[in-house]
């Protein structure tokens, strides 16, 4: 399902509610997480709701998606440090329930294996939420990773690490590798929510349209869930046919 709003605003308004619906239905939801810029704003309409709602997040249980290979908790650039800038110093979230790949393990197979099986034993994610890379990726799943795929290791492709390098200060510090949750992982999720916003970002959902499930786009996975929702800003959707997308969504 699609659901297409005018502002990058009203996307991150309209999907902070329904993670905060998710969890004041659910006190302890299991909650897939994503980094990024596009979940910046999303994050932040996220801490005003709860602190407006007074929502007790104590007993949720968090995992991310991915984490880079090479990069400790501290490292400005890691994950870690994203989600507890963004979100969990704000919440106040427990240690022993935000999870993310452990980037230095010096098992990584090991570890890996440990964090699906992690997730699969409280359940699995109750909401997944999800950004795609301009080549159509999910978490660091690239195009053609296997669909029946788990949590594993992945060389970054050469695009991949290109977009992400305006993160960085020098282009060689992007990570090579990262550690990802699989594409079985994702799909498991009772809920996935997609949010794509941003003009640059209108190929690829052009392209995820009207793609067959094909593995060369790892986000057309998507199409076999029962309960997905991709959520765009009008930018983003811009290259989308007209016909059954002219009523645009409202953030409520």
């Amino acid at each position: 399902m699609y659901k297409i709003f005018e502002t990058v605003d009203e996307v991150s308004r309209y999907t902070a509610r329904r993670i905060l619906n998710r969890v004041e239905h659910k006190p302890g939801a299991v909650l897939g997480l994503a980094t990024g810029s596009t979940m910046e704003p999303v994050y932040e309409h996220l801490v005003q709701g709860v602190r407006q709602a007074q929502v007790n997040m104590s007993q949720l249980t968090t995992f991310n998606l991915d984490e880079y290979i090479g990069l400790g908790a501290t490292h400005t650039q890691s994950y870690s440090h994203y989600m507890r800038r963004h979100l969990f110093d704000r919440l106040s979230l427990s240690e022993e329930k935000v999870h993310l790949p452990d980037g230095m393990s010096n098992h990584a197979e090991q570890a890996c294996r440990a964090y699906s099986q992690a997730i699969s034993a409280l359940g699995g994610l109750d909401l997944q939420l999800l950004g795609i890379g301009s080549n159509g990726h999910i978490g660091f799943n690239e195009p053609h990773t296997s669909f029946a795929s788990r949590t594993h290791v992945v060389e970054l492709s050469e695009q991949t690490r290109i977009d992400n390098g305006r993160f960085f200060t020098d282009q060689a510090e992007v990570p090579t590798h990262a550690m990802t949750l699989g594409i079985q992982d994702i799909l498991e999720a009772k809920e996935i929510m997609l949010v794509i916003t941003g003009r640059h970002k209108a190929d690829i959902v052009a392209k995820l349209f009207h793609s067959g499930v094909d593995e060369a786009l790892p986000a057309s996975a998507l199409k076999r869930h029962h309960d997905a929702t991709i959520v765009l800003d009008s930018e983003a959707a811009a290259l989308l046919p007209h016909q059954g997308f002219n009523a645009k969504a409202t953030a409520g």
